[in-house]
């Protein structure tokens, strides 16, 4: 445990011993997230300072957990202090930083979701996961061959850009939906993702789900489709029902022979009563693996949304601590039995799931024992006090929202900044009379009060409830007029969302997921497992 004043410093070889040992531990990387793409440490989680206040309770909502801080020196400096006044009381840095791992000789990444994307293609070796290439998937839709498509993304990513002819099945879908949707057994059935890593474990959940069909991964995804010289289609809005009662309790039946191989445990309520008990002790995350629309409509109380999915193909952007104990929640059972499945698969040891008819009671009882959160220190402006203040005075907007969502919406006449460069977004508009804060909800930009203030004796204000409370009210956004103060560096651009060199960045990309395994096998933190279901008799 930390006190005041004491800096506590881990060597690169005692953090690398320390990730080969039992006991849970949660690397986090402060940097913007493009930063962090360029090089960092396998198992590190992106959790930006600029976001910390936030994210850090998701990610790593025990504040006991051990932390080692793996930015540079004078940004870990910054979150070992905001970390402190958050309650965590357990925080090292790395010596050195990143700079200092690599120097020790040991390696570092580049890109994200690393850890997830390895295992696609670990998933790939070990399981002998068949694929076509686009050429051939073409020529087969050209000849109106018995072919049926899913796109494994989720719906916005599907919708955005997909393979002619598919239709929408993120995930841990695929596993539930598909077998009712699939009726000859002469059928190709063609898993899609972007790139690899969704297409080879969507395609080998339903292999392991034991569709009798000829099951295959799009080789690359849309990615090498496009490569290919290939039309993809776009505005597509195709969805796989829910599966007829019969359907659903066959596909519950596959997804548990391939949990019980994997050794996914089921839960019950005296276990959950001892977790929450416990859990100053020993982290849980309790997470609904249901599609988003389902968590919208129908919220499970006291859990996290994570489609099942996403939830494997992208583990650090849910679970921050290794080691820790999940919980997974699905009302069908089918999505958390396969998700679970592939965790175990992954190397994550204590993995449960919730049993259907016991879903709505565990998370009743998890809503009764919420994590803390914290609140920004002052209150905001509601949307009436914010629409004065502006019709008062010459005040610039500054929007502290993540760049993709500034692009998508923001008040009119917005400027987007980065809470990192809050003094560069001021100085730019020094002639304004004050200055009004905003960001998706109004927490960033309400955390970040304090700072902004302190860099001016101009008003500054933050808008409580940020954009959403604005559209709520009524209140006009728009897409038109961006307004940059900085160069985003909070996300990292797929390939195909680049403005420039797209085809190059695709071969980039698709090179270095084919590459990854070996690499990652280097680090040695990992350690995947394939297990194979039991065959019905």
């Amino acid at each position: 445990m930390n006190t005041p004043g004491q800096e506590r410093i881990v060597t690169p070889a005692d953090l690398r011993e320390r990730l080969r040992r039992d006991g849970e531990l949660a690397l986090v990387d402060v940097r913007e997230e493009l930063p962090f793409s360029r090089a960092h440490l396998l198992q590190a989680r992106c959790i930006a300072l600029s976001r910390l206040e936030v994210l850090m309770p998701q990610r790593v909502p025990r504040r006991s957990t051990p932390i080692v801080l793996c930015a540079d020196s004078a940004l870990n400096e910054q979150a070992r202090g905001r970390l402190a006044r958050l309650g965590y009381t357990d925080v090292s840095a790395l010596e050195g930083g990143l700079e200092g791992w690599a120097q020790a000789g040991l390696p570092v990444f580049s890109g994200v979701n690393v850890p997830s994307k390895a295992f696609g293609e670990f998933v790939e070796h070990a399981y002998h996961t068949p694929s076509i290439d686009a050429q051939e998937l073409q020529a087969l839709l050209d000849a109106q061959a018995d072919v049926k498509v899913f796109d494994s993304r989720p719906y916005d990513d599907y919708t955005a850009e997909t393979i002619p002819t598919s239709t929408s099945a993120p995930g841990a879908e695929l596993a539930f939906r598909v077998p009712e949707a699939v009726v000859n057994n002469d059928t190709l059935v063609v898993i899609n993702c972007a790139g690899r890593t969704r297409s080879i474990l969507g395609a080998q959940s339903v292999i392991n789900a034991g569709l009798p069909q000829r099951v295959v991964a799009l080789r690359n995804g849309t990615m090498g489709w496009r490569l290919a010289g290939l039309a993809v289609e776009t505005g597509a809005e195709r969805r796989l029902a829910t599966p007829s009662r019969a359907a659903a309790q066959a596909s519950r039946a596959a997804a548990q022979r391939f949990a019980d191989a994997a050794g996914v445990r089921a839960a019950d309520l005296p276990m959950l009563h001892q977790w929450l008990d416990e859990r100053e002790a020993r982290t849980l995350y309790a997470l609904d693996v249901r599609t988003p629309d389902e968590t919208a409509r129908d919220p499970l109380p006291g859990t996290l949304p994570a489609p099942g999915g996403q939830l494997v193909q992208a583990t650090d952007l849910y679970i921050g601590t290794l080691q820790s104990r999940i919980l997974l929640l699905d009302p069908e059972h089918t999505r958390a039995l396969m998700t679970g499945a592939w965790l175990r698969c992954m190397g994550w040891r204590d993995v449960y799931v919730a049993p259907p008819h016991q879903v709505r009671d565990m998370a009743a009882l998890l809503a009764t024992r919420p994590a803390p959160l914290p609140t920004p220190a002052r209150p905001g402006l509601d949307v009436a006090e914010a629409q004065a203040y502006m019709q008062a005075m010459d005040v610039t907007v500054l929007d502290l929202s993540w760049s993709r969502h500034y692009k998508r919406r923001h008040v009119p006449g917005a400027v987007f900044a980065s809470r990192s460069h809050l003094d560069a977004a001021m100085d730019a508009h020094a002639d304004s009379a004050g200055y009004l804060l905003t960001c998706e909800d109004g927490r960033i930009s309400g955390f970040a009060l304090a700072e902004a203030q302190a860099l001016t004796s101009k008003p500054v204000h933050y808008l409580a409830g940020g954009i959403a409370a604005w559209s709520a009210a009524g209140q006009p956004l728009t897409s038109d007029g961006q307004r940059w103060s900085v160069e985003p560096e909070d996300v990292w651009l797929r390939p195909f969302e680049r403005p420039t060199q797209t085809r190059q960045a695709m071969d980039e990309y698709l090179s270095w997921e084919v590459d990854l395994l070996e690499q990652a096998r280097l680090d040695g933190s990992l350690n995947f497992q394939a297990y194979a279901p039991q065959r019905p008799a």
